[in-house]
């Protein structure tokens, strides 16, 4: 073995988040030496012999660069085994897969749009029901129980209000029932927030935001805790063939070995944001888990390593929220989060546009609202262009 190779799982597993970052287990080729993963873009590989299965046939079912996302991203999270889909929802989409026609889910009322879409559309034609609950209160948990109950899905702090989920009080009701817990990780990511450490069965993230970090690739990624859950993903993928290609999965992975860096300096960016949107007088209310007085905030202190990187704050009416979106010169007036560049989005027409407007004002999410991503740019810059936005309206 290489001097620079590493020694096993075990060893990865014991060093800080930073250095699992870099040296992942695939960091280095081990045919070539070279200091990038290889990309393997092929759609099939020649069998030497038909005596003996080898470990790769087809990319549907297996490819080397994908294999080293997904053992990466597994790393990370502290599960069994990694999956890379072709985007967010087709993570989320397989895992619901899982389900049978009968089944009843569990779900955090104020939950992405695309996962209220699927759940509350698509899902339903299959006959899987969905009951959508306040999860920062157990006993609505609790009520909404059925016999055909199968999942509980968990998303925190939620999209865009930044609702405060108490996971391993979720995960432990859940584990007495006999329900499969799933949670949308894609806000905190890896770094700040471990989920499977907490109970939960399987955990999903939109890769596209901050894990990939640069606006410049769609993926979904899914970690599974055990063997027997990580057996069931991989027919569904394989079934249904929603993989992430392999130079999406490159891209990924490059965006991934920066995280914690982008994550830090993110986050103080956010704070200072959300402070001072506090106290400016056309700003109504802002949502921000790092804010003093946030609803949830000492209970994600707890199962959180950080804040995040999203602010949300509502202006009052939808009017005023447009001349915002319309004056603004920094960020990107756009769907999606997670970017170096900031991104200022407006849930109404935007990731929550396919939710009900009477659905969305039971839940908070307001035609005033907005939710900004903060990026890498200088803040005193964000601040003063977010002010000379603010001061129009």
């Amino acid at each position: 073995m290489a001097a620079n190779e590493p020694n096993g799982k075990n060893e990865q597993t014991e060093r800080q988040f930073a250095t699992k970052l870099i040296h992942f287990g695939s960091e280095i080729d081990p045919r070539t030496g070279a200091s990038s993963v290889p990309i393997y873009q092929a759609s099939t590989f020649h069998q030497f012999s038909l005596d003996e299965q080898q470990e790769y046939d087809y990319t549907r079912s297996g490819n080397p660069t994908r294999q080293a996302l997904e053992d990466y991203i597994a790393l990370l999270e502290g599960g069994d085994r990694g999956f890379a889909f072709a985007s967010g929802m087709a993570a989320i989409s397989a895992a619901f897969m899982m389900l049978s026609a009968g089944d009843h889910v569990i779900c955090t009322e104020d939950v992405y749009g695309g996962t209220y879409r699927l759940l509350s559309t698509i899902m339903t034609r299959m006959n899987v029901e969905t009951t959508f609950v306040d999860m920062t209160d157990l006993e609505q948990v609790k009520a909404a129980l059925k016999p055909n109950t199968k999942v509980v899905f968990m998303e925190t702090p939620s999209n865009p209000t930044l609702k405060i989920t108490n996971i391993a009080e979720i995960t432990a009701w859940a584990k007495q029932q006999g329900l499969l817990t799933m949670l949308d990780n894609t806000f905190m990511t890896p770094y700040h927030q471990r989920p499977i450490e907490l109970g939960v069965d399987l955990v999903l993230h939109s890769a596209t935001k901050f894990l990939g970090g640069h606006s410049d690739v769609t993926a979904g990624l899914a970690v599974t805790a055990n063997e027997s859950l990580g057996q069931q993903m991989k027919q569904v993928q394989n079934g249904m063939g929603t993989i992430l290609g392999v130079y999406d999965s490159w891209l990924l992975m490059r965006g991934m070995k920066t995280l914690q860096a982008r994550m830090e300096a993110h986050e103080q960016s956010a704070r200072r944001l959300a402070e001072w949107l506090s106290a400016h007088p056309n700003v109504e209310k802002v949502y921000y888990p790092g804010l003093t007085g946030h609803p949830g905030r000492e209970i994600h202190e707890k199962q959180s390593k950080g804040y995040g990187a999203v602010v949300s704050f509502d202006i009052g009416s939808g009017e005023r929220a447009k001349q915002v979106l319309h004056q603004v010169q920094i960020p990107l007036v756009a769907v999606s989060l997670g970017a170096v560049e900031s991104i200022l989005s407006y849930p109404a027409m935007m990731s929550h546009a396919a939710m009900p407007r009477e659905v969305r004002l039971e839940r908070g999410i307001t035609d005033g609202l907005v939710r900004y991503s903060v990026g890498l740019e200088n803040i005193e810059d964000i601040i003063a262009d977010l002010d000379q936005a603010l001061r129009g309206v």
